[in-house]
């Protein structure tokens, strides 16, 4: 990673020690900037938490397709440039391809619980385990599916949105 402690302090206009106490080393503060651009402004909890919430609270499964299908819409396009800046990060420093590869890990984990909640909805077709389903949810809302549509292709994001709802249901059904 390129860019410094240092220089991010600066720009803060904090002392480089305050970065320290506050997260930790570069790969922390990157982490932590995922964390916060994708939570968005002002969220209160993270973002799993806040998925958890709205899954339990979703009334059936199409409740849940849709919540899925309106998180990536509300998502992917302010954290879309930040994934790319990881991703080239990650292909020159160590510690950043640690941060891409735990992160990628956990939004697994996120989307087999997802996975589960349309299971006990009745949602999955016989057969699929959690594990590809949450493969599915992956690849669907990944940040790059979003790049290739909405910014390569210029779809509104109400197709965007529409087209997740739709190849979420017609892949996990």
């Amino acid at each position: 990673m390129a860019t410094t402690i240092g220089a991010v302090a600066e720009q803060a206009g904090v002392a480089v020690q305050t970065i320290y106490n506050s997260v930790g080393n570069k790969a922390a503060l990157l982490s932590a900037v995922v964390d916060a651009t994708a939570a968005g402004p002002d969220a209160p909890r993270s973002v799993p938490e806040t998925m958890r919430e709205r899954t339990a609270a979703a009334a059936d499964a199409g409740a849940v397709l849709a919540l899925l299908a309106d998180w990536f819409a509300e998502v992917n396009p302010r954290s879309t440039q930040l994934f790319t800046v990881m991703r080239q990060a990650s292909a020159v420093d160590a510690e950043a391809a640690k941060v891409e590869r735990d992160r990628a890990e956990a939004r697994l984990r996120n989307y087999a619980e997802a996975a589960a909640a349309l299971r006990r909805r009745g949602a999955l077709s016989s057969g699929m385990s959690d594990e590809q389903a949450a493969a599915v949810i992956w690849s669907v809302g990944h940040p790059d599916t979003y790049r290739s549509l909405v910014l390569d292709f210029a779809w509104g994001l109400d197709r965007y949105r529409d087209w997740v709802h739709a190849a979420l249901k017609a892949a996990l059904a």
